[in-house]
């Protein structure tokens, strides 16, 4: 197997994107892995013994964040992300792993490898933090706005996605809704609910946004608009409550002896919203794997999301929606 990775993508690149690529070549030793990018920017990361399965690619070109991503796709035919599709698209790569520009990443992936069969438009999907472990939500921005049957699409490539690679047998597949019964919400969600009853998912109807921290489904379907502020809110509420915590169990001598008490506690807490565990997470309806990461993804990120991608290759991930679709 062999895994192309964008070393110049994210806020910590080169360094972290090469650790977590270096923690994954020693632990899986059967799998290549191709760093992507400015071999002179990345030469200093590789010092000292090199595993035998990384090798280097050169790519001269990296698409800031702030650059048009379809346009900067199409001029910077040497951009890393480009480069690192390209690799998958010749069979010289089963999959790609970024953390740059989500919007290049997409754009290369739509240029360079083109949708599935049947699949409209692709869906950006995370996997987020739940009382009851790591919960599947798409669409979190691809596409601002979508139709009914990109939902069902969403929520047969979600359903698949949480049953090979995130293991939950028969997945519930909810509609985010602004209430549980059916024949609530938007034309949107109005005419999706008796598509989605009639698909060859664990459909459980609609679900509302505070459904989703208690993980009463495993995938979450929506348009990109909602789940992308769905995402934000959630990961600047995570990161208040976080500081907050810290502030007051720290405020006084007092306090600070019962910190002790609840601190391994807390490091449960934290490890349990940590998006790092989960690393990330394909882009669903493109013709190859293409795994999208947390622009400050760091190395414990990387080497997760290089398991994904291995996960992803593994089960045929691109294969099963392909099959499962005409059903």
């Amino acid at each position: 197997m062999r895994i192309a990775v964008d070393a110049m993508g994210g806020d910590y690149a080169p360094e972290e994107i090469i650790k977590g690529t270096r923690m994954a070549a020693e632990k899986n030793p059967d799998v290549h892995l191709i760093l992507v990018g400015q071999k002179e920017r990345m030469l200093p990361f590789l010092t000292g013994t090199r595993p035998k399965n990384i090798s280097l690619v050169e790519a001269t070109e990296v698409i800031e964040m702030n650059e048009h991503p379809a346009n900067a796709v199409r001029k910077k035919k040497d951009a890393t992300i480009v480069v690192a599709t390209r690799l998958v698209k010749q069979g010289e790569a089963d999959a790609v792993v970024s953390a740059g520009s989500t919007g290049a990443q997409m754009a290369a992936a739509l240029l360079g490898l083109g949708r599935i069969k049947g699949i409209e438009r692709p869906a950006i999907a995370t996997v987020l933090p739940t009382v009851e472990g790591g919960k599947l939500v798409l669409d979190v921005g691809a596409n601002l706005d979508a139709t009914p049957e990109q939902l069902c699409q969403y929520a047969l490539m979600g359903s698949i996605y949480a049953e090979r690679i995130l293991g939950i047998p028969n997945p519930r597949v909810g509609l985010l809704n602004i209430g549980s019964e059916e024949g609530k919400g938007n034309d949107l969600t109005q005419k999706a609910y008796p598509l989605l009853k009639e698909a060859a998912i664990n459909f459980i109807g609609n679900i509302e946004g505070r459904d989703i921290p208690y993980g009463r489904a495993d995938v979450v379907v929506c348009e990109g608009f909602v789940g992308n502020v769905l995402l934000k809110m959630g990961e600047g509420l995570a990161a208040v409550l976080f500081q907050l915590i810290k502030e007051k169990i720290t405020s006084n001598m007092i306090r600070k002896l019962g910190a002790l008490v609840v601190k391994p506690g807390l490091k449960e807490i934290a490890q349990m919203m940590d998006y790092a565990e989960y690393g990330g997470a394909p882009l669903f309806g493109v013709n190859g794997i293409s795994i999208i990461c947390h622009g400050s993804s760091q190395a414990k990120a990387i080497f997760n999301a290089i398991r994904v991608a291995q996960e992803c290759v593994q089960t045929r991930f691109i294969e099963q929606i392909r099959e499962e679709l005409p059903k």
